[in-house]
């Protein structure tokens, strides 16, 4: 039987539209609407969550503030579920303007509230975002020394340069400063030397589970070092179970933040006091 040669053949082309992709965009479109339409009917609050002191668990040391949206089925949608399609937009934007907006006016609400609001370093430059600031530090004279700006360590390396100048000259005012999910990037120390956060929160990544991890415990034990180096308050996020509470307390962390010690809720402390009726 005759043999032919076998003929070339053609390289396979892969569709830049995959199966795949595609639903991946078009879920990100959904998000993203969902987001547009929660901000055009401001069904944007915030979620507290306090932050407790190791030496003393049952006193919180402050909350943080977390975005939530309401979408039109009337769920309260966390921040985990759209940040990552809208942070770098006009819509992550606004979303930062909203949840400064709502932080400063919980803390113009109490008096003794110190809390923390997350914001992306893109802000910074955003004329609305520091329109906000502005107007909530003149209201309250006090909330400058009782607010703390979150920045992940991700969007703080995107703009160094702004976000330490930024710095500078916020921690006048009393503002304070905190690098927020700290391990889980890439930061230059070199600018880490030149920052001068207040407050490093650990990724909660090498939190869970750390009580029996023993990678986790030495990455967590060095980067307690470099917030003892440069003297800075040590926060471990995502704590979640006992034993982990117990070696972070061991271990020297100041504060800790998880469901452990609290949930994300929309009716803090502050707000479930029923206001009392009149007699008579």
């Amino acid at each position: 039987m005759t043999k032919y040669p076998a003929l070339p053949r053609e390289p396979i082309q892969l569709s830049e539209a995959s199966p795949l992709s595609f639903a991946v965009s078009s879920r990100d479109r959904e998000i993203i609407s969902m987001v547009r339409q929660a901000i055009e009917r401001r069904d944007v609050l915030l979620a507290f969550q306090p932050i407790v002191q190791t030496a003393h668990p049952e006193r919180p040391a402050f909350y943080e503030g977390l975005i939530r949206v309401i979408d039109e089925t009337g769920r309260l949608v966390p921040s985990n579920d759209f940040i990552h399609a809208v942070e770098t937009s006009d819509l992550g934007r606004k979303l930062d303007c909203l949840a400064l907006e709502k932080g400063l006016m919980a803390l113009a609400e109490n008096p003794k509230l110190r809390l923390s609001v997350n914001m992306s370093a893109r802000s910074i430059g955003w004329p609305e975002w520091m329109r906000v600031l502005t107007r909530g530090l003149a209201r309250d004279d006090t909330a400058g020394e009782r607010l703390i700006l979150e920045i992940t360590e991700s969007s703080a390396m995107t703009m160094p340069e702004l976000v330490l100048a930024f710095m500078n000259e916020m921690q006048l005012k009393g503002i304070s400063f905190a690098l927020d999910d700290f391990g889980a990037g890439y930061t230059s120390f070199r600018y880490l030397r030149e920052f001068d956060f207040d407050i490093l929160k650990i990724s909660g990544q090498f939190i869970a589970g750390i009580a029996h991890n023993p990678d986790s415990q030495i990455l967590t034990q060095a980067l307690l070092s470099i917030a003892r180096h440069f003297e800075m308050f040590a926060v471990a996020e995502e704590v979640e179970a006992a034993e982990d509470a117990a070696w972070l307390t061991q271990a020297g962390v100041d504060c800790m933040q998880g469901y452990y010690f609290g949930a994300p809720t929309i009716r803090p402390p502050w707000h479930t006091a029923e206001p009392q009726r009149a007699r008579g």
